[in-house]
C-alpha cells in the first residue's frame, strides 16, 4: 500500500510501467477494465484514477462516484471475478480530491476475459507501459500454465530446425517457423506453446505478432 501522498509523489515520477497505469477518470470505464484485466493476467500492478498523462496529480473530483463506477465495471465486465484493493489518498488537506488507487495482485485464475461489451471474449496482458490483446498462443499459454503438470514433447525434426534458427537468431514468429519447418501454421503455433509450456523457449509478447525466444543454458526434456 502507498499510505501517504509523499510516497505517491514518488511513485508518479517513476511514470507508467509494467505495474503502473494513471488515468485522469473514469469517463470510459469499458476500456478502463482492460488494464485491471491486463494485471491480474500479468505480474500485477496499480491503476490510479486522478492523475494525468504527463503525471499531474489531479486527483478524482467525485471519488466515491469513480469508485462506484470502477468497481461495478469490474465486476460486470471480468471473469473470473477479478481481486483487488482500493486505496484512497488525500492530494490536498483542503481539498475533497482524493488519488483512487485499485492495487490488483497476479491472479492464480488466469486468464481473466471481458464478458460484455465491443471486447467480449477479448484478453489483456501487460507489455511494459501497456495493455495489449493476447494472441491466440498467449492465450493458450496463459491457459495451460495453470495446471500443475509437467510438459513433455517429441524433439524431432521441426523443433530441431527451431532451435537451430533460435541459436543463430534472437526470436521466430509463428509465420517464421511455419516458413523455415515447411509445416503449416496451426502446426507452428502448437509446437511453440508446448515448447514454452516446457520451459524450452519464452513468448514475448507483441502488439503485431509474437516473438518467441530461446531460454539460455536449458536442458531439454524429451
Amino acid at each position: 500500500m502507498i499510505t501517504d501522498l509523499q510516497t505517491l509523489k514518488k511513485i508518479v515520477r517513476q511514470g507508467e510501467g509494467l505495474q503502473l497505469e494513471f488515468k485522469l477518470k473514469t469517463s470510459h470505464p469499458e476500456k478502463i477494465v482492460r488494464e485491471v484485466l491486463a494485471f491480474a493476467n500479468t505480474e500485477g500492478g496499480s491503476l490510479m484514477i486522478g492523475i494525468s498523462d504527463d503525471k499531474q496529480i489531479v486527483g478524482a473530483k467525485f471519488p466515491d462516484e469513480d469508485e462506484y463506477i470502477l468497481e461495478k465495471a469490474i465486476r460486470e465486465y471480468c471473469s473470473p471475478v477479478i481481486e483487488y484493493e482500493i486505496e484512497r489518498i488525500a492530494i490536498a488537506e483542503d481539498s475533497e480530491r482524493e488519488i483512487l488507487v485499485f492495487h490488483i495482485p497476479k491472479s492464480k485464475h488466469i486468464p481473466h476475459k471481458i464478458v460484455k461489451g465491443d471486447d467480449i471474449d477479448k484478453i489483456y496482458i501487460r507489455v511494459a507501459d501497456r495493455s495489449i490483446q493476447a494472441s491466440k498462443e498467449m492465450k493458450a499459454i496463459l491457459k495451460e500454465s495453470r495446471k500443475d503438470k509437467e510438459f513433455r514433447f517429441n524433439y524431432g525434426k521441426k523443433e530441431q530446425i527451431l532451435m537451430q534458427y533460435l541459436s543463430e537468431n534472437e526470436s521466430i514468429t509463428v509465420e517464421k517457423f511455419a516458413e523455415i519447418a515447411n509445416i503449416n501454421p496451426k502446426t507452428a503455433s502448437r509446437t511453440l506453446i508446448l515448447l514454452c509450456l516446457a520451459h524450452v523457449i519464452k513468448v514475448q509478447p507483441q502488439e503485431e505478432e509474437d516473438k518467441f525466444v530461446r531460454i539460455e543454458e536449458v536442458e531439454i526434456k524429451i
